[in-house]
């Protein structure tokens, strides 16, 4: 009898002995108790008992790799015997009663290879069949004619079979980079194990390695886990079961957890990238011909072309050439090839040990390899699947398949690495010293391997590397000075007023005064935005950036502190809401559009009072604008707000209709706070995580009308901007000035604020302002209206 409830509790040996045994009785059964067949007037007489019918597994259970909650995967066969069907019957039945999920078929040997020459995934599942009962020389007879089938028309499925994993890379991204990956059908995943050994079987790959084997079977503890944790048929890793399934395989943590699963799908990918290159390159038809020379074009010494690949040349000698290594490399990602696989060992073999410092002709290599670009992240994949780049750079272990949790991060800290360095290779141009740029860039996170901020830790880090690739002494404080304020540009630009002159002079003394740092400064932040995601590296963002740059650079020049076009304008509008004629000048608001960078600018003129940006913002957040920066002026009795607004789901703000909004908030028609809280209840995944706000003053980092800047990271959620701005009016600060930015899921805000007298924030008031920021993070606009709430927005 079958203990279902214990299956999932079993290892997989012993899951599929148990299945096995409970299925040997069932056919039994159903071959007992069903009638045997009348025997023909002058024929053959019938088959009895389990002669000419065999029962065979494939798929996880024919791989004997079943997970728990997985499917029964049957195939029953048989030799043309008239009550198969009632014996498939009295088969399948207890199966389902039994209450397992059950794919099941009943086929002739060659009704079996017809669909599986035809059909790529059933040709694939029939690759695994395995007897479980019955006609042992029967299911024999099945594997051989099902593995020359495949073989035969491997030429016309094996490109069907690319292609769909090609698809679902596509659909489901890598397995490598994912957060919560597919481990079965990820690129990557368990899928790739299954495929190489589907090309072994058609005679056009080798089989596949002990460290392809490792990696296949980590992913199956995983996945085994997962589905016993869970209790149900999940092959996703996600989130809330990666702690417990670490735990339960021994490892640190998620991270840990997240770290092994990446590395194996790294190397399944990569493994599955050279198969598929050697597929393609086998089933193209050459013309016959009795002779064929095989071009040979040399690339750098030691190094030549041969075909698609890049190999060692005649004589070359990689145990006596210390530079031969990066050469090579470098000679493959500038003719944008790859380097065999057997030139790849055997420089894995032979190559010693680089001097250190390094030589200039290694350097120089070096720099070419990361020079290449996009050609060259292939060939650094090579490198670090042999372990050669940790080889050159030993610190590269500590960050391989590090995981980010950051949502606009696509891809781990080494990959990540990798990219920007191949984003800068387009910006090289851009900046007098290139060499530095590319070093940066492929250094610029190499702290994050290490406990601490790691801007700081990185900094040592890096420098102790270019010293050891043999760069002079101004370049190494060089590089460590881009590692340390990698994100000094794109964290001021979004973050403070740059129309600030305290802001430019605090840039400027963490730079120092080489106009050279704040070129490479920039070209660095661009290659890491671009490196990041498109989200992270946005045309406004780059405006932004780029506007910061201008002005630092008029400082540090001595020339005059401007930016390429005025970031926000408060004036020149295109659109204008025509005032109605019947307004009182009291009331009169106007409102005017215009399209800038990534988005447009909203302006809007209306009679001041306390509180009127933030009545303006939930104007903009009720008409689902997200606004990225905001600034207020008042002149002659009327306030100015210029607002850089992105449209959250494409739709361009109507002037007319904000006009009627603002007007309708300032005379009181218009429950702001009512109709905020009924839009976040509308779309309640913009504040489902309750994580406490961090607030932040920074009174020393501002000059002018404002008096201090305070910072606010929080849950981002609807009319965020709204109940902030709010909060800050209510215990009497003035807002001249915002900057917002949305990482993900959280919202980091900066406000310019200052007391209408001109008097600086005391900390009494500066204590009342936190509590009614921590009010408004969670959905009220003040703590008054937190604490009479029913219930928080």
């Amino acid at each position: 009898m079958l203990d279902l409830a214990a299956l999932p509790g079993l290892s997989r040996a012993e899951r599929v002995q148990a299945l096995d045994t409970w299925l040997d009785g069932l056919l039994a059964d159903a071959v007992g108790g069903t009638p045997p067949p009348k025997q023909r007037r002058g024929g053959p007489p019938p088959l009895s008992g389990t002669d000419g019918l065999a029962l065979v597994a494939v798929g996880s259970l024919g791989r004997r790799e079943l997970p728990p909650h997985g499917d029964l995967d049957l195939v029953l066969v048989h030799e043309g015997r008239p009550e198969v069907a009632a014996v498939a019957d009295a088969l399948w039945y207890p199966v389902w009663d039994a209450g397992l999920r059950l794919d099941h078929s009943v086929r002739t040997v060659g009704e079996a290879v017809a669909v599986a020459s035809t059909d790529v995934k059933a040709g694939l599942g029939l690759l695994d069949v395995r007897f479980v009962a019955g006609d042992a020389e029967l299911a024999a007879r099945l594997r051989t004619a099902t593995l020359a089938s495949w073989r035969q028309s491997a030429s016309r499925l094996l490109p069907q079979l690319r292609d769909l994993r090609r698809d679902r890379s596509r659909q489901l991204g890598e397995l490598a980079f994912l957060l919560e990956p597919d481990l079965k059908e990820a690129y990557g995943g368990l899928r790739e194990g299954q495929v190489l050994r589907a090309v072994a079987a058609a005679q056009l790959g080798d089989e596949p390695g002990a460290e392809v084997e490792r990696a296949y079977a980590l992913l199956l503890d995983v996945r085994d886990e997962l589905r016993r944790r869970s209790g149900r048929p999940n092959d996703v890793l996600v989130r809330q079961e990666q702690r417990p399934v670490s735990v339960a395989l021994g490892l640190a943590d998620e991270d840990a957890l997240l770290r092994e699963v990446s590395l194996a799908g790294r190397r399944l990918a990569f493994v599955a990238d050279e198969t598929w290159r050697r597929v393609e390159a086998a089933l193209v038809r050459r013309p016959r011909g009795r002779y064929r020379r095989v071009r040979r074009e040399p690339l750098a010494e030691g190094v030549v072309r041969q075909g698609d690949e890049v190999v060692l040349a005649q004589g070359a000698k990689p145990a006596a050439d210390p530079g031969l290594l990066v050469r090579a490399a470098a000679a493959a990602a500038r003719a944008d090839l790859l380097l065999s696989p057997y030139t790849l060992k055997v420089l894995a073999v032979h190559s010693p040990p680089v001097v250190e410092p390094w030589p200039a002709e290694v350097r120089w290599s070096f720099l070419r390899l990361l020079a290449s670009g996009r050609s060259a992240v292939p060939v650094l994949e090579q490198l670090d699947q042999e372990g050669l780049l940790a080889r050159l750079i030993p610190e590269w272990d500590r960050i391989r398949s590090l995981p980010q949790r950051h949502p606009w991060h696509r891809f781990t800290v080494d990959r990540h690495l990798v990219e920007a360095a191949a984003a800068a290779a387009e910006l090289t141009h851009d900046v007098d010293r290139p060499d530095l740029l590319l070093v940066a860039a492929l250094l610029h996170d190499i702290g994050k391997g290490w406990p601490g901020d790691h801007s700081e830790v990185g900094e040592p880090i890096a420098a102790g590397i270019a010293a050891r690739m043999g760069f002079g002494e101004a370049d190494v404080a060089t590089v460590a000075t881009l590692v340390r304020h990698h994100l000094l540009l794109p964290a001021t630009a979004t973050r403070r007023d740059i129309d600030d002159p305290a802001t430019i002079d605090r840039v400027a003394s963490t730079i120092g005064s080489d106009p050279a740092v704040l070129q490479l400064l920039h070209a660095l932040a661009q290659a890491d935005g671009a490196a990041t995601s498109a989200s992270a590296w946005s045309p406004w963002k780059a405006h932004l950036v780029a506007a910061l740059v201008a002005r630092v650079q008029g400082k540090l020049g001595g020339g005059p502190v401007s930016a390429p076009e005025p970031l926000l304008h408060p004036s020149g509008a295109q659109v204008i809401a025509p005032l109605p004629d019947s307004a009182e000048t009291a009331a009169a608001v106007t409102v005017g559009i215009e399209d800038v960078a990534d988005g447009q600018q909203v302006t809007v003129r209306a009679p001041d009072r306390p509180g009127l940006l933030s009545t303006c913002a939930g104007v903009l957040a009720l008409n689902q604008l997200d606004v990225r920066a905001a600034k207020m002026s008042v002149e002659d009795g009327y306030g100015t707000g210029v607002f850089a607004v992105r449209p959250r789901f494409g739709r361009a703000p109507v002037p007319e209709i904000l006009a009627d909004a603002v007007r309708a908030a300032l005379e009181g028609t218009l429950p702001l706070a009512e109709r905020l809280r009924q839009r976040e209840a509308d779309y309640r995944q913009d504040g489902g995580r309750a994580v406490p706000p961090r607030i932040s003053w920074h009174n020393s980092e501002v000059s002018g009308a404002a008096t201090g800047i305070v910072e606010v990271r929080a849950a981002d959620r609807a009319g965020l901007l709204y109940r902030l701005t709010a909060a800050i009016t209510g215990e009497g600060l003035d807002v001249t000035s915002a900057r917002i930015e949305t990482l993900g899921a959280d919202a980091v805000d900066c406000f310019y604020v200052c007391n209408p007298s001109g008097s600086p924030v005391e900390p009494d008031q500066r204590r009342r302002v936190e509590v009614a920021l921590v009010a408004a993070t969670v959905g009220a606009a003040s703590a008054e209206e937190l604490r009479g709430a029913d219930t928080p927005g």
